[in-house]
């Protein structure tokens, strides 16, 4: 890889961590995220699976003699080796056999159904999800507010973003996708339409190798996008493709959906179930949600000027992008990330929870008028959570479109997005 195009990503150091600490490192996540350049950085040898004019070479050679293709410089990277999923097995094999750590990394753009393999890998094959580039990795966020330090503690923010609202449509449409980012303009754009048509066309079918209908895909990806950063149930979604005379059943639904997961285009947001301090019911649905923001707008065939005469939309899209970066930033400190609701309707757009049990709670807002509205919100959903169980927040934050980080009175962090960082 040369490293004058290499543009850092903040899993670099995740990799370079599970080398020292595992045989084999797996980078999985959606096609065109930059898993091969990031792999390919840290790597002394390839094998390019996809290779047109060696890949009929490699799957004979996987079938008869799979060691072969893993003679290399270490660490080799196997490019998409799903492909031959028998190299899972010989990599396991081969780090036993070697009993030294940093032999391999493997990247993959779709998940293998669970009977490809014989063993899961576990104790030898460490694995790190990659998703598309947070503001901070293009640039486009200066940084000044790290999710790390303020976990640790470190709450007196103060900083300024230059990103106006309509240079975050702009991003939000181009997405995170590596080889975009390095565009400007309409080219920019165009990226994550190819992407959409590229998942509709052939990748939701090769996956599991079951052909589904185009159309019914390109539908099912238009409703998902209507309702991004909502729970909506198959029956919404199942309405809104049946509005256009197209009929579709729960079972297909559910086919297409798992298909899109195992090639990481659908990324629910999960429910928090926290302890609480009254009886009230927590809501357990998952809110919908791409792996990047731009394949809804590419999948409703919208731009960023569409997008900002649409307000309301604009902020669930805009809630979307902060979903894609706080994941990005949360997994480089070892935390997941979640959504809250109850039943009396208090949510959190967000909520950041670490391993070791620290917590922040987050909403997420494009303009600063609802801001009073959204720390009124945190702050009630901190005093309805059962502190002797969970903990007390580490922190609560605003996220929004607008220029100023600061603290307010009642502690409440305002954070531009564009000011964020891991």
């Amino acid at each position: 890889m040369n490293i004058k195009t290499y543009i850092s990503r903040l899993c670099d150091a995740d990799l370079q961590f599970a080398l020292q600490s595992s045989g084999a490192v797996l980078i999985e996540g959606a096609k065109w995220c930059g898993k091969t350049s990031t792999a390919s950085n840290a790597s002394r040898s390839v094998l390019f699976m996809q290779d047109p004019d060696n890949s009929g070479t490699y799957l004979a050679m996987a079938d008869t003699s799979p060691s072969l293709l893993l003679k290399g410089e270490t660490p080799r990277l196997i490019d998409e080796w799903q492909m031959a999923p028998v190299l899972w097995d010989a990599v396991r094999f081969e780090v036993d056999k070697r009993a030294e750590t940093g032999q391999f990394i493997l990247t993959g753009s779709a998940v293998p159904s669970d009977n490809m393999t014989a063993h899961t890998g576990t104790g030898r094959i460490s694995r790190i999800l990659m998703r598309p580039m947070s503001l901070f990795e293009s640039s486009e966020s200066n940084g000044a507010v790290s999710l790390r330090a303020l976990f640790d503690g470190d709450l007196e923010v103060g900083a300024l973003s230059d990103l106006s609202i309509e240079r975050i449509a702009f991003s939000l449409c181009r997405g995170g996708w590596p080889a975009s980012v390095k565009l400007q303009g309409a080219p920019a754009l165009r990226m994550a339409r190819d992407y959409v048509e590229a998942v509709i066309n052939f990748d939701v079918s090769r996956v599991d190798n079951v052909e589904k209908n185009p159309g019914r895909v390109r539908l099912l990806l238009q409703s998902l996008a209507r309702n991004i950063a909502t729970p909506a149930s198959y029956q919404t979604i199942k309405a809104d493709i049946e509005a256009t005379d197209i009929t579709i059943s729960d079972k297909t639904i559910s086919s297409y959906l798992n298909a899109l997961r195992r090639i990481f285009v659908v990324e629910d947001l999960p429910a928090w179930s926290p302890s609480l301090r009254s009886k009230t019911a927590i809501r357990t649905s998952a809110k919908r949600h791409f792996v990047d923001p731009s394949i809804a707008t590419a999948a409703l065939r919208t731009n960023p000027e569409g997008i900002l005469k649409d307000f309301q939309y604009f902020g669930l899209l805009f809630e979307a992008l902060c979903t894609r970066d706080i994941r990005v930033y949360a997994e480089t400190i070892d935390g997941d990330v979640f959504h809250y609701r109850d039943k009396s309707g208090l949510e959190s757009d967000l909520i950041v929870r670490l391993r070791d049990g620290r917590w922040a709670a987050i909403e997420v807002k494009l303009g600063n008028k609802q801001i009073d509205v959204a720390a009124k919100n945190l702050l009630a959903l901190e005093n309805r959570i059962d502190e002797e169980k969970v903990g007390k927040a580490s922190f609560l934050m605003v996220i929004t479109g607008g220029q100023y980080a600061y603290r307010r009175k009642d502690n409440v962090l305002v954070v531009p997005i564009a000011c964020l960082r891991d």
